[in-house]
């Protein structure tokens, strides 16, 4: 049980081994620790991280476990927080120098849910400058000449190596799903608003969406269940996702896959296109589930575009102040900001409607599946000074559906690279359920890629 655990099992899986005494509280501990020293010199995936505060709060869980006669199921359960997530333990520096140092003084709320859960913050991962572009020291696991897919790559490296078996992480254009496919991991950028990005950098009111990054495909919803948002003083989720009746599939028919060639598609690899074809051609002769390819509209066309404006002018807003300390931010981010600059109010504003329109007949075009099939990367992960090719995920992310990353694949250069599944907002557990159904028929892995180096 104990060589590389957090690869090997799930968090449920965890759990049960935890409550009927097979491992401890201290054992996970002892992987982490085995973990980052075995990896963490030629991964570079920790801003920092503090392994005797770690053991001591272990001690203290267990303990207060003990207590209760029962442990919740992220009890004593690492794991890593990407640092532009507040946290009272660590700085959080948000991958600039200009940050350096910062104590927020208090936690994000999404760090506050997971360690109310039980769960215990090994550390801060590293993120790109502001979590936007620059590339930061973070190496793919699987081959360092290969980027790691920049903002949440912390995280996913953490969770690769075995280092931690989650982390949180953020998605305003494709940053859970690039790097989890480019590392090999699984990936889940739920509903926007269903995690609340109290205490998370802001860089996009209307794009930044909370997530997290996993080693096991069926640690995904254990984490959701303790990280979002529940009840009825959250009207829109109670209404859309915790209102009696609203359950995930009907049992009484097939499911109903879509497969979609969105407007990236022709830019992608043929080796990506012809897997994600195949996986399709899988899934439709799986008894009990019918796929169908999913008419694309050319409005979706525009869809870069309008994230490209949202995205330029609110960097332009929020980052006006660090624009003046010049040579504390990168190259790109000044580029990013000057282009922001130039975008009138009206273009901003009619960006923000075409968003509104493209959700709307997103959700229209979705509501006849029960989850949709895309490429999640458009190849493996490029040479770190090559930029990366196209991908669904900002369509995804500008429309607020939620989006999972499953590893699914290898490129003839044997690197990893995965697929996304997607269906309409806040049907998010009807998402999981579905890569659940295909993880125990083996049409899906349950875990991460193996490092072959």
């Amino acid at each position: 049980m104990m060589s590389n655990l957090f690869l090997q099992h799930s968090i449920p899986d965890i759990h049960n081994t935890l409550c009927r005494g097979e491992v401890s509280f201290s054992d996970l501990v002892e992987t982490v620790k085995s973990a980052i020293e075995k990896h963490e010199a030629e991964t570079f995936a920790w801003v920092r991280y503090d392994l005797e505060k770690l053991g001591a709060d272990a001690e203290q869980a267990f303990q207060e476990g003990k207590k209760l006669g029962f442990l919740s199921p992220l009890s004593g359960i690492p794991f890593g927080v990407k640092d532009i997530f507040n946290t009272k333990a660590f700085p959080t520096e948000m991958g600039s120098p200009a940050w350096k140092d910062f104590t927020p003084g208090n936690n994000a709320r999404v760090v506050d849910s997971l360690l109310d859960a039980g769960g215990l913050v090994v550390g801060k991962t590293v993120t790109a400058e502001f979590a936007v572009h620059a590339l930061n020291e973070t190496l793919n696991p699987h081959d360092p000449s290969r980027t790691p897919g920049t903002s949440s790559s912390g995280s996913v490296a953490a969770v690769a190596t075995g280092m931690v078996p989650f982390a949180l992480a953020s998605q305003t254009a494709g940053s859970i799903v690039r790097p989890a496919s480019f590392c090999g991991v699984w990936g889940m950028k739920p509903s926007f608003g269903l995690i609340p990005r109290t205490g998370v950098l802001k860089t996009t009111d209307s794009l930044d969406s909370i997530g997290f990054v996993a080693a096991h495909g069926k640690s995904l919803r254990p984490i959701l269940d303790h990280t979002r948002v529940k009840g009825p003083d959250y009207p829109f989720v109670y209404k859309n996702v915790d209102m009696p009746g609203m359950l995930p599939k009907r049992t009484d028919r097939p499911w109903r896959v879509g497969f979609v060639r969105t407007h990236v598609w022709d830019g992608a690899c043929n080796y990506a296109k012809k897997a994600t074809k195949d996986l399709a051609q899988s899934i439709s002769r799986e008894q009990g589930f019918e796929v169908e390819e999913v008419e694309w509209h050319e409005n979706f066309h525009s869809a870069h575009q309008v994230h490209t404006t949202i995205y330029a002018k609110s960097l332009a807003y929020y980052f006006q102040n660090e624009a003046k300390a010049g040579a504390h931010i990168s190259e790109i981010m000044r580029e990013m900001i000057a282009d922001g600059e130039s975008i009138s109010i009206d273009s901003f504003q009619n960006a923000l409607l075409q968003q509104e329109i493209l959700s709307e007949q997103l959700d229209t075009l979705l509501d006849r599946y029960d989850m949709v099939l895309s490429l999640g990367t458009a190849s493996d992960a490029p040479l770190r000074d090559q930029t990366e090719l196209p991908d669904p995920s900002l369509i995804w992310t500008l429309c607020h559906v939620p989006s999972l990353a499953a590893p699914t694949f290898r490129s003839p250069d044997g690197l990893p690279f995965g697929v996304q599944f997607v269906t309409r907002r806040w049907k998010d557990y009807l998402l999981l359920q579905g890569v659940e159904a295909l993880i125990d028929r083996g049409i899906l892995p349950c875990g991460s890629q193996t490092i072959n180096r």
